[in-house]
């Protein structure tokens, strides 16, 4: 059983599934998941009744909602979840941080995980500023490539705010990574960066060893 919120999004978008989509979909991400094969405007389309200010549930309830959704099978289900994460970004409690963790960890792939980290925690470490040393320390020790790839991306948004030192503190012990996704990550949270303040990017690039991909996605907008 599910909450009666869920049941009614699961309601909802079944009523749209197309199969014939469902499949280049679920190919474009790798047979990963399953997906009801809805296009991303139309998604968008019938996910805006569902996410009105009447109809989303209590701010206590959100956490149940949302893992119910992660549970399900189809993709587009978790792209809802965060919107639906969305619409208490301001509200939401110092205690989710541990809620957005165990997201990030759970069906990990880049794009639940890009969202989780620049929408969800990147807001929420601007509220809670206090909890950004203890999580991305233990987040860049654990071993999990995603939980890492959250702290090098999180300052996305953060424009002019970035706190560079603390990007380089992450980006120089990750720079020999193996890993597709934390050399394309250090380049991305570069070049975000280096639209505000390329000089310190280019400097930092020259100097720091680093991927070519890395290094050529730092640059991207630069050369």
């Amino acid at each position: 059983m599910v909450s009666a919120y869920t049941q009614q999004v699961l309601e909802v978008f079944h009523l749209h599934e197309d199969p014939h989509n469902a499949k280049p979909m679920a190919k474009y991400m790798k047979n990963k998941f399953a997906y009801f094969g809805i296009k991303s405007p139309l998604r968008k389309e019938i996910s805006k009744p569902l996410l009105g200010r009447n109809m989303i549930p209590k701010i206590d309830d959100v956490p149940v909602v949302v893992q119910e959704l992660w549970d399900q099978p189809q993709r587009e289900l978790q792209y809802f979840a965060l919107e639906l994460l969305q619409k208490y970004a301001r509200a939401s409690p110092a205690k989710w941080i541990d809620f957005y963790e165990e997201l990030i960890t759970q069906k990990s792939w880049w794009d639940s995980v890009d969202g989780l980290a620049a929408a969800q925690v990147g807001g929420h470490f601007k509220k809670y500023p206090d909890q950004i040393s203890t999580y991305t320390m233990a987040w860049m020790n654990s071993g999990n490539m995603w939980l890492q790839r959250t702290c090098l991306i999180f300052q996305l948004k953060y424009k002019n705010q970035t706190d560079f030192e603390l990007m380089k503190s992450f980006i120089i012990p990750s720079a020999e990574s193996k890993e597709f996704f934390i050399r394309k990550a250090i380049g991305w949270a570069l070049r975000q960066y280096g639209k505000f303040n390329p000089q310190d990017v280019i400097e930092f690039v020259n100097h720091q060893p680093m991927s070519n991909l890395s290094r050529r996605e730092a640059l991207k907008l630069l050369e």
